[in-house]
């Protein structure tokens, strides 16, 4: 059994994915925005899922989550699931948000960051980036940003297996009804990532799309490019991964 937080899991993938872990026996942290969406979650919690409650928009709030769980039972493995597609909390929640918990939580082993197909049309460039949120975020700069930063925590910390999904355009809220993509397969690897004992799942350093490790953009695995993009995250939140 692992413990696992999953991050946004009020809905869509991120509450598919809490949900298929508690049933396959794992210690299940879930993550709710706000008091009205903790609400939502009763099912899970009443099925044993702890929680966690805060606004990845507010740093603060992560901080706290990220305090609170470190004065618990050590977390095995971390889903950074949680993001939005459009408007100004796109940084600060696709972005902001899992750095601090990577830089700020000591215990996870694997680390499993919520990427997109989109990120190809990301810019590696930092010039200009609004990280605060005052005006609205690039969905597509913020999931390179992710992806980026998933492969540069695989190099700098060799004994944390730490790896991107890209999970389809799925018919979640944000995906939208009429997403072609399975739903089910959007939330396989994920927990396939972050429990599994096989020897792909025990791999770190990739990007993924249904259990197939792909080739991401080519600014992921270029090393100067992390080392920029981590040093503008510390800088921006005064925390040094």
């Amino acid at each position: 059994m692992s413990r696992v937080l999953v991050t946004g899991s009020g809905d869509g993938l991120g509450r598919a994915a809490a949900d298929a872990l508690l049933s396959a026996g794992h210690d299940v942290v879930v993550h709710a925005r706000n008091e009205k969406r903790l609400a939502g979650l009763a099912p899970l919690i009443d099925r044993g899922a702890h929680v966690v409650v805060g606004d990845f928009t507010e740093r603060d709030a992560v901080r706290r989550i990220a305090a609170e769980l470190t004065d618990a039972e050590p977390l095995d493995a971390v889903i950074h699931n949680a993001g939005v597609w459009s408007g100004p909390a796109v940084m600060p929640v696709n972005i902001i948000a899992p750095y601090l918990l990577t830089a700020l939580l000591p215990g996870p082993r694997r680390l499993v960051y919520l990427s997109s197909n989109s990120h190809f049309g990301g810019r590696p460039s930092l010039d200009g980036v609004d990280w605060s949120g005052r005006r609205a975020g690039s969905y597509s700069d913020s999931k390179l940003f992710v992806t980026t930063l998933a492969a540069a925590v695989a190099r700098l910390r060799p004994d944390v297996v730490s790896n991107a999904v890209d999970p389809g355009w799925v018919p979640t809220r944000m995906g939208g009804p009429s997403a072609p993509d399975d739903l089910e397969l959007g939330h396989r690897t994920q927990e396939w990532l972050a429990t599994a004992d096989d020897p792909e799942a025990l791999t770190t350093g990739g990007y993924w799309y249904h259990r197939e490790r792909v080739q991401p953009h080519t600014a992921v695995h270029d090393e100067a490019f992390q080392d920029r993009l981590l040093e503008a995250l510390a800088k921006e939140t005064g925390t040094t991964l």
